[in-house]
């Protein structure tokens, strides 16, 4: 069987982590094929990224552009097959629960649950999910969060996704091991990424009893977005991930190892507390 083929699908590369991993992916010598919304952005990366990149223009929730693509692909990789799928498209919006619209529920498991199994089905074959797959399987890294493990007030409806992201690919892994698809979590901490501030608006909140406690939550974001890995560091180790012979089920890559590591392990009375006591969400 020919070894994996250097090829890469990541979702989400106009900007943030998708961007990050196409950049280093590219500088490894692997083709990439990134996903974008706009055709614009797409040109804009191809003029960048040069000859390794080509953009495939599919919102991961519009199910026939999904399909679409992976037929694209299915003929443009004839004979061969994909190396991984990055699975990183994904939105974020703050708000509590009480007042959060549900079309921003909705528009959270749509993208970064529904839109990410709608993709993985589409591109299974090209892995290596049938039978007379012509080289070695590829890999599916799943870009979940701290917050797949981690569930902070305020960001219900993101955390939510994220923990159904990292159950779905508990389970997705258990069922590949058929085809030996290797399935791998990647929950990166604070990011100096667009995704947050563009997703921490909380002006409409401004009148519910919840606003104090919002001002604490949202200085933890400013400062997480400080201290936080750059795009750049995040593709880097996405890259090393996918090369990895033996990789682990779950990589933590968080600049906070007491939010990263020993938060997950507490028990949940005392995170409640915690939370409680420095939040201000606490009945007096």
């Amino acid at each position: 069987m020919k070894a994996i083929s250097k090829t890469i699908l990541i979702t989400g590369v106009s900007t943030g982590i998708g961007y990050g991993a196409a950049k280093h992916f590219i500088g490894r010598g692997y083709t990439v094929f990134g996903s974008v919304r706009k055709l614009q952005d797409g040109d804009q990366l191809k003029a960048e990224f040069g000859p390794l990149f080509e953009p495939l223009v599919f919102d991961v929730t519009d199910s026939e552009a999904v399909s679409n693509a992976a037929d694209y692909l299915t003929q443009r990789l004839a004979g061969s097959g994909l190396g991984g799928l990055v699975n990183n498209a994904g939105v974020a919006f703050g708000g509590p629960v009480q007042y959060q619209p549900m079309d921003v529920f909705r528009q959270h498991f749509d993208v970064n649950v529904v839109g990410l199994v709608q993709v993985t089905q589409a591109f299974l074959p090209l892995l290596g999910a049938r039978p007379d797959h012509p080289v070695q399987p590829g890999r599916i890294l799943n870009i979940s969060s701290v917050n797949g493990e981690v569930a902070i007030p305020f960001m219900s409806a993101y955390v939510g996704s994220k923990f159904a992201v990292e159950g779905f690919s508990h389970s997705l892994r258990r069922e590949l091991a058929l085809f030996g698809i290797k399935v791998i979590i990647v929950g990166p901490g604070a990011v100096k990424t667009p995704i947050w501030s563009k997703g921490t608006d909380m002006s409409a909140y401004q009148a519910t009893p919840y606003y104090p406690a919002m001002q604490w939550f949202l200085k933890q974001v400013e400062t997480s977005e400080a201290d936080g890995f750059s795009v750049d560091y995040l593709g880097e180790r996405i890259v090393a991930i996918h090369e990895t012979a033996r990789p682990r089920i779950r990589y933590a890559i968080v600049p906070n190892k007491l939010i990263g590591w020993l938060i997950p392990r507490l028990p949940t009375r005392l995170v409640d507390w915690i939370v409680g006591r420095i939040s201000g969400l606490k009945k007096s």
